[in-house]
This record gives structure tokens, sequence and C-alpha cells, in this order.
């Protein structure tokens, strides 16, 4: 049985959400934005921080429609998009692991899953890549 590069994408973009629900849920993102996470939000708040949550929001779901995507097409276009996504998100976990190790307290636990999803996103780069340089026609 040969897994397809499409398959190998979806797998990698689901370990890689995996990975981030992890970092998040321990209340890391929240606290590198001056967001309290033991209690909720003062309703006054909201609009201060409401930029932030949508971000957030926008940074989960662009993997989550990725999967979609590579689920349902594989024309030459979306998988030059993709290939611009997974870019995209492979520089963004090298500048979280650059300034997590920044950071005047740095979590070791942290840093070592932030390494993780930066070689996992290396990964994703270049089977996003052969993807995208696959024929079009023929089964991947």
């Amino acid at each position: 049985m040969v897994i397809t590069y499409r398959e190998k994408i979806i797998n990698l973009w689901a370990v890689f959400l995996l990975g981030t629900l992890f970092h998040t849920q321990l209340g890391l993102m929240p606290l590198f934005h001056s967001l309290n996470v033991v209690e909720s939000q003062p309703a006054k708040s909201l609009d201060e921080v409401s930029l932030i949550f949508w971000l957030m929001l926008g940074f989960f779901m662009l993997p989550m429609l990725a999967i979609i995507g590579t689920t349902f097409t594989e024309n030459k276009r979306y998988r030059i998009l993709h290939f611009g996504l997974s870019v995209f998100y492979g520089f963004m976990n090298l500048m979280h692991l650059v300034l997590d190790l920044l950071l005047p307290r740095v979590i070791w636990y942290q840093i070592a899953l932030m390494a993780f999803l930066f070689l996992l996103g290396l990964l994703l780069i270049f089977v996003a890549y052969r993807w995208m340089k696959y024929p079009v026609n023929r089964q991947n």
C-alpha cells in the first residue's frame, strides 16, 4: 500500500494541530499576550483582546481548511497555494521557537515541542513541494 502525498499532508497537518493544541492548552499563548488563563475575561476587556483571539482562531483554522482542501482537490493552483501556506507556517514555527528561547524564563518542554513542530513544518514543506511538482493527472 502506497501512501499518497495528499494523505501525508493531511496527516502532517493533523499532527501539527495536535502539537499546537498541546502548546496552547497549557495557556502559554494567552499568557504571551498578557491574558489571564485562570479565569474568564471580564466583558469590558473583550474588545481589547478580541483581535488576539481572532488571530489565534485563524491560526488554527487555516490548517483545518488545508486538510479539507487537500482532501477534496488536487489542482495545480491549490497545490501552489498550499505550498505557500506550508512555508508561511514553517516560518511562523521558526519565529515562535526563537521568541520562546528569548523569554526570561525558558520552559524547556515547550522548546522541545516547538523544535519538533518546526521540524515537522520542514517535513510538511518538503512533502508539499513534492506534491506541487507532481503531475496533476496521476494518482498521488
